[in-house]
């Protein structure tokens, strides 16, 4: 379950270096937009996750 966490926050990392992804002359405004919303929404999910694990194992006890 430890490996499980540590992915979920690379996850989670990953999601924001997505929604901070610079725009250049490949990456349009409008596709640097598009990345923002989904590094958004995979930082919520995976957060979520790593809280659930984190209740789940205090509460196992």
């Amino acid at each position: 379950m430890y490996q499980l966490a540590l992915l979920y926050l690379a996850c989670v990392l990953a999601g924001f270096g997505l929604a901070n992804l610079p725009t250049s002359a490949v990456i349009t405004p409008e596709i640097a937009n598009f990345f923002e919303v989904i590094g958004g929404i995979s930082m919520a999910v995976f957060a979520i996750a790593v809280l659930y694990l984190g209740v789940k194992t205090l509460f196992r006890k």
